[in-house]
């Protein structure tokens, strides 16, 4: 595990520099993933891209890189500038004003298509809530979480799902 670390943290580090950013990156791991946290830099924007586009593809490229030299630990999650750790806290903030209406309303909600890792959160938060349930729908770009409302008896409502978009949100 230290031994892909430290491959990891290193071969980002290399990247960042090709940019001029000579910055030490912060490496930890949790279970399988390699935590790599880049500090803010004035080229915050750069790196994390549009909706994290290019923080994901350093994140891809140093994954794939620990993969061709065939580490153990493969799985790589790059967060700059503390984006992703901000914007999973916007997010679940989000599911818990979304919960409410639904509670309140007593439908369904369907939400917006997201990534496999938003979704989580969605769940994860959701679940914390014994009055509603989460289920994803779809398949590829499109798999969404509905969260609905369930009874005082148990019974799941199946009222029309309302859609939200969870970008504007």
């Amino acid at each position: 595990m230290e031994e892909s670390i430290t491959f990891a943290k290193k071969y980002l580090e290399d990247i960042l520099s090709f940019f001029g950013l000579n910055i030490d990156v912060y490496a930890t791991h949790d279970d399988e993933v390699i935590e790599l946290s880049v500090p803010s830099t004035r080229m915050n924007g750069f790196l994390i891209g549009q909706r994290g586009d290019t923080m994901r593809s350093l994140q891809f490229m140093v994954s794939a890189a620990l993969k061709n030299n065939e580490f153990d630990v493969t799985r790589v999650n790059v967060d700059i500038a503390d984006y992703k750790k901000n914007r999973q806290d916007r997010l679940a903030q989000n599911v818990e004003e979304w919960i409410e209406e639904v509670v309140q309303g007593k439908r369904s909600k369907s939400l917006r298509p997201m990534n496999a890792a938003d979704r989580r959160i969605v769940h994860k938060v959701a679940g914390e809530d014994s009055r509603v349930e989460t289920e994803s729908e779809g398949e590829g770009r499109d798999r969404h979480v509905v969260i609905s409302y369930i009874a005082h008896d148990g019974a799941v409502t199946d009222e029309p799902a309302e859609v939200v978009d969870s970008e504007d949100s």
